[in-house]
Parts: C-alpha cells; structure tokens; sequence
C-alpha cells in the first residue's frame, strides 16, 4: 500500500511499436513555453510530472486539465485537520527527483477543444503553478485565489500570454499535432498512449 513513508515512482514504461506519444509531445511543449516566456521561467518542468486520463464519456463537458500540487500553502508538506497532521503521498522520478505537481490532461476531451483553447488550456494549468515552484499553487486576491476576482481578467490574460509566446517564434512541430482532434491523431499513428500518474492521497501522518 503506498504511504507516505512509501513513496511512489514512476514506472519505466516501455513505449509501444507504434502509437503517437502525448504526454511526450504535451512535456515538449510545456518546456518550450516555460522556457520562452518570463513569466514562466519559475517553473522547473524536471518537477512537473506530464500525465493523461482517460474520460469516461465523450463530449465538451467536464475537465481538460487539472494541476495536482504535492506540496499545502508555503510549500508545506502537511496540514491540520480536526488536530490531526495530514500530508500528501510523494511520488518521485527513477532518477531519485521529487515531483512538485502533476499535470494531467484529460482525453478525449483536451484534444476534441479548438487548436488555440488547447494551448490557453496548457498555459491556463502553467500559470497555477506557484512562483516559488515550491509545490504550492499561486494564490492571487480575492475569495478565489486560483483564478483572482476576475475569470474574465484571469482569462485575458491567458490569452495575452499565448499571444506573446506565439510571436517569439516556437517551432510549429511542437505544436502541429494539436491541430488534429483525438480521432485524427488515433487514425494517423494507430493509438494514442502516454504515461499515467494517479492524483495523490491525503494520508494521516500521526
């Protein structure tokens, strides 16, 4: 059973003979964005573990992506609650790296979305990602620290944000197969894999 005390590790999958690898390409281009922007360039992708879902259901309603922090505000490793001392399970890479946060993409879903609300969706998830990458997610004002008091602002800022990266000259081949939906993907490379992370527990620590 895994613990806190036993922490996780990823597996060393062996990529299938044939097949398109998402989680691949997605890391590529997660890479390629944090390194261009400054806005980004907090973030340290060697602790970001790239991961998929699959939906149960097809359809444009539910979740794309969602970004897992491992680590409570401040970059603490456990909480109180109701006087007892929780934390979350570590996972850690062969090479013996702490993963910070977990990055997943739900398909279908991600990839059946228009080629531009894709790429907000991947810098959407980035932006989270707090300016310590301590673990921690970034808390902005108001009620909602997620996304501030504004969605609409938080949204155009998004934008501007792919905007900007865009006119810095990415090479289109990190970015080409999101032009392509699930489907197409799947019939031009016969499947689509990648690697899968389960979303940590909340485990007590006491």
């Amino acid at each position: 059973m895994d613990s806190v005390r036993q922490p996780r590790r990823f597996r060393r999958d062996l990529p299938p003979s044939a097949g398109f690898d998402f989680t691949g390409h997605i890391r590529r281009l997660c890479e390629d964005m944090t390194a261009r922007l400054d806005q980004l360039r907090h973030i340290d992708m060697t602790r970001v573990a790239v991961s998929f879902a699959q939906t149960r259901r097809a359809g444009s309603q539910g979740m794309y992506a969602t970004l897992s922090p491992m680590r409570f505000a401040g970059g603490r490793l456990h909480v109180f609650r109701r006087k007892r001392r929780f934390g979350l399970q570590r996972l850690y890479a062969p090479d013996g790296r702490e993963m910070l946060y977990i990055l997943t993409f739900y398909l279908p879903r991600f990839l059946d979305l228009p080629f531009r609300e894709k790429l907000t969706t991947v810098l959407h998830e980035l932006w989270h990602i707090g300016p310590k990458c301590d673990g921690d997610l970034r808390r902005l004002g108001g009620r909602c620290y997620a996304h501030g008091s504004s969605q609409k602002q938080y949204d155009a800022h998004i934008e501007a944000l792919l905007d900007r990266w865009l006119s810095l000259g990415p090479p289109e081949s990190l970015y080409d197969f999101l032009r392509q939906n699930f489907h197409e993907l799947s019939a031009r490379h016969g499947r689509v894999w990648g690697r899968k992370v389960p979303n940590p527990k909340l485990v007590p620590l006491d």
